[in-house]
């Protein structure tokens, strides 16, 4: 392939298996993590061209040094995966808002955030692809209760990807939404689908063709109801 591919929240789950499955075809991967040691042991176990990055995505300063130690002109790919707060603990009738608000800090705001500051870069290439990972849980069509700050913060996100989607269609930049569905991970917990399935949407949305969809909410290639 030989692109350039960011990776939020990507020391471990499915962060970690994107990274690992674009270097191994031969992208560079920028993997980034809140942590920096946890970035590097993270790729420390990859093969490929695999750079370790600190990236708090809720930090708007992380974010700026970040964009300015960049050393590539042009990013091709941003995988928008950091996110928080699996609030399976409360309900909306009790919701913490504390915590609602942390998740959105980081599962909107920071892709938010991140997006903006790495738009030049992607408009300098030919071929952008922005992939937020979402969930289903985010999809009016299905909602129910509970989880109420993820699930708030994966709609507002799901909203956001139609609007740049919209804006940034001239620029040739495909922007989706990507849920991975129920995975084993830290997040997830045990019982879920093995994390390869889950990163492989996400990677199908990241090589998607020039002309392919956009603006759109997708599991394993398929639509899936807003």
């Amino acid at each position: 392939m030989n692109r350039v591919c960011l990776v939020t929240g990507a020391n471990r789950g499915i962060g970690l298996e994107v990274s690992r499955q674009l270097a191994l075809a031969g992208d560079t991967v920028i993997l980034t993590a809140r942590d920096l040691g946890k970035a590097e042991k993270a790729a420390s176990g990859l093969r490929g061209s695999v750079e370790p990055r600190q990236l708090d995505v809720g930090d708007p300063d992380s974010v700026r040094r970040f964009v300015e130690e960049l050393p590539y002109e042009k990013v091709d790919v941003l995988v928008n995966n950091a996110a928080i707060h699996y609030d399976t603990w409360q309900r909306a009738e009790n919701a913490d808002l504390d915590v609602v608000r942390e998740a959105l800090e980081t599962n909107l705001l920071g892709t938010w955030r991140v997006t903006l500051a790495l738009l030049p870069s992607l408009r300098a290439g030919d071929h952008g692809r922005v992939v937020n990972v979402s969930s289903e849980a985010g999809s009016l069509a299905v909602m129910g209760g509970g989880t109420p700050a993820y699930t708030v913060s994966k709609t507002a996100l799901n909203a956001l990807t139609r609007m740049l989607a919209a804006e940034l269609r001239e620029d040739r930049i495909l922007v989706n939404s990507v849920c991975p569905g129920w995975v084993a991970t830290d997040m997830g917990g045990a019982g879920g689908r093995p994390v390869a399935e889950g990163a492989r949407s996400v990677l199908w949305a990241v090589n998607l063709p020039d002309g392919g969809p956009t603006g759109g909410f997708f599991r394993d290639g398929e639509a899936l109801a807003w």
